[in-house]
């Protein structure tokens, strides 16, 4: 059986590497590189083609939150394991709505980790057991809320969310607006999370539904 490939995407090098000699010592696991930057995360997942990428919810550049959402949408096989420290149900119910499929407490990390890596490599959702309240007051709240109105967008979220409805790649939507293509796609990441529209195509016909964006410009 060829070994289990893992990305370590963690911006506090000692905790990362303790992580890493933790792994290694596994056989059939193998970490295929590891990252401290969120801006750095899609080249390494489409450079190293990890079955699971262990994510910081605190990565500096973008948040690993958004990454997620990200990986999910792109690579939905790819498992994507959250490593964090915070513990209340609004984080807990973020990382549920960008489909991760594991919750791991940092302080609980060197206990179970291996845990809940099996348990996602089986198929299964795991989630710290200190958070089952959180999870259950997660699930009950999603079940009886109204949804809420979406936030206003900013003058500059809107200019891109234009450009992506007339169907343009990050790459022109930077050279447009004279900014990067990392700067592109964080706009995009607030974009998403501001009008709850996970996938890029149903941001392009929100766009043009609403009338940002017009195909016959």
């Amino acid at each position: 059986m060829k070994p289990y490939r893992i990305l370590l995407a963690e911006d506090h090098v000692i905790f990362r590497e303790m992580i890493k000699k933790s792994l290694l010592e596994i056989p059939d696991l193998n970490v295929v590189g590891e990252v401290g930057d969120g801006l750095e995360l899609p080249e390494a997942i489409a450079r190293l083609k990890p079955h699971m990428v262990i994510l910081d919810i605190g990565l500096p550049g973008l948040s690993g939150l958004e990454i997620a959402e990200e990986i999910k949408e792109t690579n939905p096989e790819i498992k994507v394991l959250v490593l964090t420290m915070y513990k209340t149900k609004d984080y807990l119910a973020r990382a549920m709505e960008a489909r991760v499929d594991g919750y791991l407490l940092k302080e609980n990390a060197f206990k179970d980790l291996l845990t809940a890596i099996d348990t996602l490599r089986d198929g299964r959702v795991y989630i710290s057991g200190l958070l089952t309240q959180q999870m259950v007051d997660f699930l009950a709240s999603k079940a009886g809320r109204r949804p809420e109105k979406p936030q206003i967008l900013s003058p500059r979220e809107q200019e891109v969310l234009k450009l992506l409805g007339e169907g343009k790649a990050d790459k022109e939507i930077a050279e447009l607006l004279l900014i990067s293509p990392q700067t592109v796609r964080i706009h995009v990441g607030n974009i998403r999370q501001k009008l709850r529209i996970r996938k890029r195509t149903e941001l392009m016909k929100y766009a043009l539904k609403t009338g940002i964006a017009s195909l016959t410009e």
